[in-house]
């Protein structure tokens, strides 16, 4: 969940179109609230009645200092960095399914040692991949860009081949580097890492865009959404 404010008080919040996708998909979720690190047994207590960590998208952005970078982030949830990185670490070691998006991919890619670019638009190279915030959200989510994926992923194999595809891009950060443990699993024409996986791991694949929005209608959506369904139900019946 991420901390938000809802008049004067506090707040975490998930939005409906994650919760809807996984109980498409055929998921129960259970959101993870930020007071699961204020003792040390409860997150590993969460965990162990999980199938499956969905990290989804924020407003917010990663603290830089968590990838090696000085500075002060304004869109910050530190809160919300911790357990991330927390629930990354029990679901890895587990070898749990986990499925990031957007500010997920990029959890996922500082707590296995990778980089980020703060502003992709203002680095050299790289097309605005910011929604227009001015538009309505039919238009801020609707197809931006195509994405390629790379051969021989898990990506390429749950598509059956590495035909491009068009998403939606409403991200200001990127992927700089990705660390030794991840395998990059597609890009965007203009370079931009689209999603990662992780490897040595059976089911952990992380992307930049958003599936969740209308995950029903887009076929793309679908299969990954699926996947990770698929994975959870593999895992929890591996475990009984």
């Amino acid at each position: 969940m991420c901390q938000n404010a809802l008049g004067p008080h506090p707040v975490q919040t998930l939005h409906n179109k994650y919760l809807d996708a996984v109980v498409a998909a055929g998921g129960v979720p259970i959101p993870l609230p930020h007071q699961l690190l204020q003792k040390p047994q409860l997150l590993t207590q969460s965990m162990a009645l999980l199938d499956g960590l969905l990290l989804p998208g924020s407003p917010s952005n990663i603290e830089p200092w968590h990838y090696g970078e000085a500075g002060d982030e304004p869109h910050s949830d530190p809160a919300r960095d911790r357990l991330a990185f927390a629930a990354i670490t029990q679901a890895t070691g587990r070898k749990m399914p986990l499925f990031g998006i957007c500010r997920g991919l990029q959890e996922l890619v500082v707590a296995n040692g990778g980089a980020l670019y703060r502003q992709l638009h203002l680095t050299h190279g790289f097309q605005d991949h910011r929604e227009a915030s001015d538009q309505p959200l039919a238009q801020q989510y609707a197809p931006a860009h195509q994405v390629i994926p790379e051969p021989g992923g898990i990506l390429s194999q749950l598509l059956s081949g590495t035909a491009p595809f068009a998403v939606n891009s409403l991200h200001s950060q990127g992927v700089r580097t990705t660390g030794p443990q991840l395998r990059i699993e597609a890009r965007a024409p203009d370079g931009v890492i689209e999603a990662v996986s992780l490897r040595q791991h059976p089911f952990a694949l992380a992307v930049q865009w958003h599936p969740e929005w209308q995950a029903g209608e887009d076929p793309v959506s679908r299969q990954l959404f699926a996947a990770f369904i698929r994975a959870a139900s593999d895992y929890h019946l591996s475990r009984s």
